[in-house]
């Protein structure tokens, strides 16, 4: 499926195994500043939890379209891999709904993703049998992104996904350019670098054995997603700097995604990563504390929130602005 000729869709997704690193809401805003910058942009909400749904659609109006996702005219993602989860045909193309952002849409959750995700493991087996189901199954979701966002003319497609390392992440960041490591500034973020390296080596090495063995004409996701920077997030500020303990954390972080992500990915591709994560912190999103619960009731940016003081709201709008400008930037050179 070709991609469009006019607009080089960017898929990225902020990814980080252990919870509690602020995906959701940095994603969400995030969207938002990159829309309000001119940007055309596609929220995927790939967690069955739906939270990021939430955050852009009114309570009742998430649950009618869960309520009919089973429906031909069903709008959520679980409304277009149902057909392959249940053998009954291709992926069904739906259209993303609008937000009150203007360039900003939606493809709703859906908590039956995760039958989806259950299917995707017999998928993965199949592939590496040369099963034609294994192909289809493992790429849908890809090519359900690449249908839309090249008929909608989409700049950026930002995936929201669960805190696992389960099958639905591995096909998400296998369908993406680019991924952003955000982390937590605490001992436990530290430690979930580990293993997020081992992980995400581990997805790229078996998908190119799998691309090896699948035949020329299927659509498959190149898997070859490459490391855009990390953000340090949820850190309090104490007379303009990073509060302790917390600044100690963030430089063991960088040196810890340099160890154990960056220097196991360039052992498969050395475009993959860069050779040191120094200098590849692409912003920086403190603890916005009151005005972050605020975005989530009112469904609006959190620099746009009603309450909260004008200092709060200025200064998430430069972080945001800032994260965006560093992002467009980034991908806007490969």
């Amino acid at each position: 499926m070709p991609e469009n000729t006019s607009v080089i869709t960017k898929r990225i997704v902020l990814y980080n195994h252990k919870g509690g690193v602020g995906k959701t809401i940095i994603t969400a805003n995030l969207a938002y500043m990159l829309a309000q910058k001119g940007k055309k942009v596609l929220i995927v909400d790939s967690d069955p939890q739906t939270n990021i749904s939430a955050y852009f659609l009114e309570e009742n109006v998430l649950d009618n379209y869960l309520d009919n996702s089973d429906n031909d005219s069903g709008r959520t993602i679980w409304s277009a891999v149902r057909p392959i989860v249940q053998a009954e045909g291709d992926i069904n193309i739906i259209e993303p709904l609008e937000t009150n952002q203007e360039n900003l849409f939606i493809i709703p959750g859906d908590i039956r993703l995760s039958e989806f995700e259950i299917k995707l493991t017999d998928y993965w087996r199949e592939c590496f049998e040369r099963k034609i189901t294994g192909y289809r199954g493992t790429n849908a979701l890809s090519n359900l992104i690449t249908n839309i966002s090249s008929s909608g003319n989409f700049h950026y497609v930002l995936y929201d996904v669960g805190p696992n390392i389960g099958p639905l992440n591995r096909s998400v960041l296998l369908d993406c350019d680019y991924f952003i490591i955000p982390a937590a500034s605490d001992l436990f973020s530290k430690r979930a670098l580990k293993t997020l390296g081992v992980t995400l080596s581990r997805w790229i090495s078996d998908w190119q054995v799998i691309l090896s063995l699948a035949p020329q004409n299927i659509d498959m996701m190149l898997g070859f997603p490459r490391y855009l920077g990390y953000l340090p997030q949820g850190y309090k500020i104490y007379r303009g700097v990073i509060s302790s303990p917390a600044s100690s954390y963030v430089s063991q972080i960088e040196r810890d995604i340099s160890e154990h992500v960056l220097t196991l990915l360039r052992e498969i591709n050395e475009n993959l990563a860069p050779s040191t994560s120094t200098g590849s912190r692409i912003g920086e999103i403190k603890d916005f504390t009151q005005i972050v619960a605020l975005g989530q009731q009112e469904g609006v940016p959190i620099w746009e929130v009603t309450k909260g003081t004008p200092s709060q709201k200025t200064m998430a709008k430069e972080a945001f602005g800032i994260l965006a400008n560093n992002i467009i930037e980034k991908t806007s050179q490969a």
